[in-house]
């Protein structure tokens, strides 16, 4: 059984790393062999054979590092490239789809996904190649960095080479640190349980499994409550993610930016999975042709969005979903580089309405993710169209955590940064008093159970 990312076993797993990496010696290779071990502890929970294969394909990206850090010619470091494409590509296809290549009976060889880890894993041959990023060559630190355990589930997708800079230095961690990674910790439980899993148990979920037994008003309630499910779920396990991470010392970047807020849809995917949108922009967008003529950069936009969609599944509903936004964000460049105007409006009504317009559409296309097929988003807009009200389905627990889940994108963000130090600054007694609390409110608004995170099945 894996340890599931805000379970009760897996923080009992991250307590062990961190007593066991800050009692150990300074030396750098007691600090990444820790870091390795906890790594490999953490993907044989999910499977024996990840701790093979996982190290096998790290070593060979390493080995073309070594390659790319040597070659100078260009068909050499062409070559090396390609090895460490082919491989990574071929991993996230079999550990996604193996059950559609070779029959659904295998489906059970890859309980754990591998797609964050191939795209942290290409972050570094990529840069080696365009000489981006400098390398490494020991062993033990990129084996450590490409399988960080924190990110392996869900991201966020960070640059090898930045995580092997990060482990060779040893920072001291003081109780200001160790708060804010606690708050962030403590922010994603109550993120995932008391208002994404609430929401999700208390009316979306059935709504999209059976969106003809509810009445239009019920299935436009459950597509903006789904909307706030995602970005919930999805920012609280990079909170907690970014707080394990950083009891080691370690800082990932910040995924999320307030993305509801957006007055437009290319500043939405500037806020919104930062770290998918940078590396589908840096690694794929930029390497398409056609760059330097008129039409081309707007259709790699749709290209770029297409293939993201379908990374998420091989389905009609992600190809569409990818499809509009690719559309969209090519209008939406077409129409800022026409006007020559900010990419922003200024504050005040234009505004106001352009976030409410943006995040109608962003909403409009969740439709389409969360469908399980086609026909099902068909059914959810059927619904919709069908102008039906009445809310007997809506209860009150649900209606509270949407109204919590979207009052906190009114809070100024100064407040919320003031709110992370204050708490930092405290001493460890309030810390624990603040945990003790989160604990008993999960408690009390949790669901039965533990739900996966959204983008674990990614």
């Amino acid at each position: 059984m894996g340890l599931a990312t805000g379970s009760s076993s897996y923080f009992l797993f991250v307590a062990a790393v961190f007593f066991v990496y800050w009692a150990l010696p300074q030396a750098r290779l007691f600090r990444l062999s820790a870091i390795l071990l906890a790594n490999y502890y953490f993907c044989a929970r999910f499977g024996l054979f990840y701790v093979l294969l996982i190290p096998a394909c790290s070593t060979v990206d390493f080995l073309v590092g070594l390659g790319l850090m040597r070659a100078r010619r260009n068909f050499l470091r062409r070559a090396l490239v390609g090895v460490s494409i082919l491989m990574n590509v071929a991993l996230l296809v079999g550990s996604r789809h193996m059950g559609a290549v070779v029959g659904p009976h295998w489906d059970w060889i890859f309980p754990l996904g591998l797609s964050f880890y191939t795209f942290q894993a290409l972050t570094y041959t990529l840069d080696l190649y365009r000489r981006d990023a400098d390398g490494t060559d020991s062993l033990l630190a990129y084996l450590s960095a490409v399988s960080f355990f924190p990110t392996l589930l869900a991201g966020p997708i960070t640059r090898v080479s930045d995580l092997i800079s990060q482990m060779a230095k040893r920072k001291p961690l003081d109780r200001v640190e160790g708060g804010r990674a606690l708050f962030l910790i403590a922010l994603g439980l109550l993120k995932k349980t008391a208002i994404a899993d609430l929401l999700a148990e208390n009316l979306v979920n059935r709504v999209f499994d059976t969106p003809k037994l509810y009445g239009g008003a019920e299935v436009l309630l459950a597509v903006y409550a789904y909307s706030l499910q995602l970005y919930f779920d999805f920012s609280g396990y990079t909170d907690i993610a970014r707080g394990c991470a950083q009891l080691l010392g370690i800082r990932l970047p910040l995924n999320f930016e307030r993305p509801y807020a957006s007055s437009n849809l290319t500043e939405f995917w500037r806020r919104w999975h930062i770290s998918f949108s940078d590396w589908l922009r840096d690694y794929l967008y930029f390497a398409l042709p056609g760059k330097r003529t008129k039409l081309m950069p707007y259709l790699n936009l749709v290209i770029t969005m297409v293939l993201g969609g379908l990374w998420h599944g091989v389905t009609w509903t992600f190809a569409v979903w990818g499809l509009l936004h690719g559309s969209m964000l090519a209008i939406t460049r077409a129409y800022l580089a026409r006007r020559g105007r900010a990419r922003t409006p200024g504050k005040g009504w234009r505004h106001a309405l352009a976030v409410f317009g943006t995040y109608q559409f962003v909403c409009f296309t969740w439709i389409f993710f969360r469908a399980g097929s086609m026909s099902n988003a068909m059914d959810i807009l059927g619904r919709i169209a069908s102008l039906s009200t009445g809310l007997e389905n809506v209860g009150m627990r649900f209606a509270l955590a949407v109204a919590l889940g979207a009052a906190t994108f009114f809070v100024p963000k100064k407040w919320s940064t003031a709110s992370v130090e204050r708490f930092a600054a405290c001493p460890f007694y309030v810390h624990a008093a603040a945990l003790a609390a989160v604990a008993a409110t999960l408690r009390y608004f949790g669901t039965s159970g533990n739900a996966a995170f959204v983008y674990s099945r990614f």
